[in-house]
């Protein structure tokens, strides 16, 4: 099949399996650091500042997934190699990403997990260059759904494994480095399967070629721009409600054992999580929609962020878990299967898959450090849940500025 050609052919079930599974091994190893290694690190090595630290430590990884995601996806198109391009920076990927773990794991001071941290991000930002490619060369415009849910179901599972994991593993070391041996074997599958169509003609790779296509005219492609900054919009909401749980449950409801309060309540995220990510990629599927699926999915995290500031408690964060489970997983399998089909060009769709990917990882990065300076003002915890919903609302909205996608 040609490489800029729209996929016909389903894909089978064994292809969906790897590719579930490797998404497994990246949720894991870029999850659980962020979640709670990278806190716990942190706390350990510079307690004083260990707010201020993390927020400075993801900081710098979003900075660095502004220019790498896109990068590496016009890389990625222009790669011609005898493996394909995909499966290249997929493997390449992983390699990184795992020498990037088993650095930060080794660090004591906060600055060399910063600097270690950013190095595995690289990674992350090529393995996302390859995959979520993939769905958009190989799976047709009916599995879309259900494909971005093996995608994006296995997350919260990833989390919940990972911590558990971790768990039982003493030294900060060895904990990283096991998230690191179990990226690697459940991303061998999918290595194994995989087989990328041929290479897309066109411009060569050159420096001029890469940055030059990095631009999206966004009055050329207003579907484009609205898919990105609607997805922009709901992942921040979800950083700024997410990202400094395991501190709120420390410090502003302080609760008697904080790991295991985050673990139960990453269980009811998983639930929602894995529930609604496969029911509404199939529903989306079947009904030909995606923007109410994704409308509704937003609106829900937003109801789960503005419980949570109205009545903080440890028995409201499980509703609100459960609930924010529901509308992510909803969220990110339609609002992936969404926004391939609003591609500018099938010839760069890692560039252009890579732009929007900054939609969703630069959050996850940025985000912190505007919690940050919310929690440290008069509205602390409640005033970061607050704006978190408000965000996430206005996300919800943008999806019918949309008008290519029903």
């Amino acid at each position: 099949m040609s490489a800029t050609a729209t996929p016909t052919s389903l894909v089978t079930r064994r292809w969906t399996t790897g590719f579930a599974l490797v998404w497994l091994g990246i949720w894991m190893a870029w999850l659980v650091p962020v979640q709670l290694l990278l806190p716990e690190q942190l706390y350990d090595v510079d307690r004083a500042h260990r707010v201020r630290d993390f927020a400075v430590v993801n900081g710098l990884v979003g900075v660095v997934s502004i220019v790498a995601l896109p990068l590496f996806g016009a890389l990625c198109d222009r790669t011609r190699s005898r493996f394909g391009r995909r499966r290249v920076w997929v493997a390449g990927g992983v390699a990184v990403f795992v020498v990037g773990l088993v650095l930060t794991g080794l660090q004591s001071q906060w600055t060399g997990v910063a600097a270690c941290w950013v190095l595995a991000s690289l990674g992350y930002a090529m393995v996302s260059a390859g995959l979520t490619a993939t769905i958009a060369d190989r799976v047709p415009e009916e599995q879309r759904g259900m494909v971005s849910g093996a995608m994006f179901g296995p997350q919260a599972l990833g989390i919940v494994l990972g911590i558990v994991a971790v768990g039982a593993v003493g030294p900060t070391a060895g904990r990283y480095a096991l998230l690191a041996a179990a990226l690697v074997l459940l991303a061998l599958p999918f290595l194994a399967v995989h087989r990328d169509a041929g290479t897309a003609a066109g411009e060569p790779l050159s420096l001029r070629a890469v940055v030059g296509g990095l631009w999206v005219d966004p009055r050329a492609n207003p579907d484009f721009a609205w898919a990105f900054a609607g997805r922009l919009l709901v992942n921040l909401g979800n950083a700024l409600g997410t990202t400094y749980l395991l501190f709120f449950l420390r410090d502003a409801l302080e609760v008697d054992d904080p790991e295991g309060a985050l673990l139960r309540l990453t269980l009811l995220y998983l639930v929602g999580t894995v529930a609604a990510t496969l029911v509404a990629g199939w529903l989306s599927d079947r009904t030909g929609r995606r923007r109410v699926f994704v409308a509704v999915a937003s609106a829900t995290q937003a109801v789960a962020a503005l419980l949570l500031a109205i009545l903080p408690s440890m028995e409201t964060a499980m509703v609100a878990a459960a609930l924010l489970g529901l509308g992510y997983g909803a969220f990110l399998s339609v609002d992936q299967a969404l926004v391939t089909a609003v591609l500018p060009d099938a010839a760069d769709r890692a560039k252009d898959l890579g732009i929007l990917n900054v939609g969703s990882a630069t959050p996850q990065a940025l985000g912190p450090l505007l919690a940050a300076v919310v929690i440290s003002s008069p509205g602390g915890y409640s005033g970061l849940f607050a704006l978190a919903g408000l965000v996430t609302l206005v996300g919800a909205g943008l999806v019918y500025r949309i008008r290519s996608v029903p």
